[in-house]
């Protein structure tokens, strides 16, 4: 997927096959049978050319990611737990990732919208002062295709 996603384009198996050959010998059939894999598990696409399959992504790893994350947030039994834990394990530039993409989902600022920033903030430095210990992607780690993301986005 990590190849596919890169290019941002449709893609034949001997393009990825060429593009891998750079870093580690592989084999053809190895490479045509993971995009197969992917395509039967609706990760990508194929459309006819010739005897061969142009391959693209069905979603951007940006919405991958997401979906991930939403997985496994929701498989939680205490998602605001779990949330806490994740905010905890991040970095300050992460969590500045995180405000700018929550002021992008709110919008413009409101007076209601600048009272949730300050609530926003005590709950980081919540969060800050009392990192959570538990890690809530061991909590429960089955996701949706957890091997096959591992497997997939490697390569």
């Amino acid at each position: 997927m990590t190849r596919v996603w890169k290019w941002n384009r449709p893609v034949t198996v001997r393009e990825v096959l060429e593009d891998l050959q750079q870093e580690r010998s592989i084999a053809y059939t190895t490479v045509m049978t993971v995009l197969d894999n992917l395509h039967q598990k609706g990760w990508v696409r194929r459309e006819a050319e010739g005897r061969a399959y142009r391959y693209e992504a069905v979603s951007t790893r940006a919405a991958y990611s997401a979906a991930l994350m939403n997985d496994a947030w929701t498989q939680s039994d205490n998602p605001a737990a779990a949330l806490v834990a994740f905010f905890g394990m991040m970095s300050p530039q992460q969590r500045e990732a995180l405000r700018d993409a929550v002021r992008i989902v709110q919008g413009p600022e409101t007076p209601a919208a600048e009272n949730t920033a300050t609530e926003n903030t005590a709950a980081e430095n919540t969060v800050a002062q009392n990192p959570a210990t538990e890690n809530p992607a061991t909590e429960n780690p089955a996701t949706e295709n957890p091997a096959a993301a591992e497997g997939a986005t490697g390569g």
